[in-house]
């Protein structure tokens, strides 16, 4: 209780506004996920996904009506631990065994985007001097599988809320864009339906932006698609520590060559000995309940239950992060950033081309 207590008083602790604004927080986020999950089901709407409608249902709400003065605590919960949860669960989703039955061609062609998109992005946000952060999660977002990956990277690469924010709705936008050029461009690719299916699953941004853009493609299409997709998807993890630890170094390198304290979360080294190990707890969760879903150990309606309760999760931290901006804050993405995820995509969609050409 004493612990407790202290969480209320604290200011920016996670009860600081109190129980009552605690709630109010968390349940507003709550509410703009179930309105998301409504809205995702039309038609025109769909493709977009229910986790971006959520992050622009916040940033309507904030625009328009702002938030309760005591609400920010549970919004902040809802964008920390609702979200960390929900990445946990959509651990889920991948099957490694299928992945791994889809053959190395996939495997490798996985691999190549991420790696070739990362380098390529994350190169060309330096030259265009876009503020790093940024770039790295556009980049990510790109590279791996949107919203869900720059949402389990942003913490780890000390990014701030706005950023991350601005990342998701900008990723969502051009993954949206991409996948109705898809659809368009599909007849006169050259490509059978399971090589059509490889291509998106390869390239496009969100689970939801591959499946809209497969589904010319038939049944054939989309088996390949989300089994590319999820492939990429399980490269969530070394993805997310590699970035880690490169951040972490540069901070670490800029403190000691300034005198600065270490980067954020530190506290100057007054965090007990397992909170200062790299170590990124929600990651590995992800990781045991892909092992979980691989080894078959619980019913598939739970699986079910718990995949759809991952994606709600989610949801409720994209609607606290939304909370946190207002529409007029689009423009701090900034032409060149907005430049670099074109071109990073653009750059993506040709090499994807260009490993089904060579692997097929």
């Amino acid at each position: 209780m004493k612990g407790l207590r202290a969480a209320v008083a604290v200011p920016g602790g996670w009860l600081a506004g109190g129980w009552k604004g605690w709630c109010r927080g968390v349940l507003l986020t709550v509410i703009l996920a179930v309105l998301a999950g409504q809205i995702a089901r039309l038609p025109l709407f769909s493709v977009m996904g229910v986790m971006v409608i959520s992050i622009l249902l916040g940033t309507l709400w904030k625009t328009a009506m702002d938030v309760p003065a005591d609400a920010p605590a549970g919004i902040a919960f809802s964008s920390k631990y609702l979200l960390r949860t929900g990445i946990v669960l959509m651990g889920l989703r991948l099957d490694l065994q299928q992945i791994w039955q889809a053959g190395t061609a996939v495997v490798w062609i996985d691999v190549i985007v991420i790696a070739f998109t990362l380098a390529f992005m994350l190169g060309l946000g330096r030259l265009l001097s876009v503020e790093r952060t940024l770039s790295a999660l556009i980049a990510v977002g790109t590279a791996v599988c949107g919203a869900a990956a720059i949402a389990a990277v942003a913490p780890l690469i000390g990014a701030r809320k706005e950023t991350t924010a601005l990342s998701v709705a900008g990723i969502a936008v051009l993954g949206t864009a991409g996948a109705l050029a898809y659809i368009i461009a599909y007849p006169h690719l050259g490509l059978d339906p399971y090589l059509y299916g490889v291509l998106a699953g390869s390239t496009l941004h969100e689970l939801a932006h591959v499946i809209a853009a497969a589904a010319p493609g038939g049944d054939a299409g989309g088996e390949a698609a989300i089994v590319v997709k999820l492939g990429r998807v399980a490269l969530l993890m070394p993805v997310a520590l590699v970035l880690g630890h490169a951040f972490r170094t540069s901070r670490a390198g800029g403190a000691g060559a300034s005198g600065a304290e270490p980067g954020r979360g530190n506290a100057g080294g007054r965090l007990s000995g397992w909170r200062r190990l790299p170590v990124p707890w929600f990651i590995f969760g992800f990781l045991a309940m892909s092992v979980v879903k691989t080894l078959g150990v619980l019913p598939e309606t739970m699986v079910r239950n718990l995949i759809g309760l991952s994606v709600f999760l989610m949801s409720a931290a994209m609607a606290g992060l939304g909370l946190g901006i207002r529409f007029a804050d689009f423009r701090r993405l900034g032409l060149r950033a907005v430049t670099a995820a074109v071109a990073g995509f653009a750059a993506l969609s040709g090499l994807g081309f260009g490993l089904i050409r060579l692997f097929y």
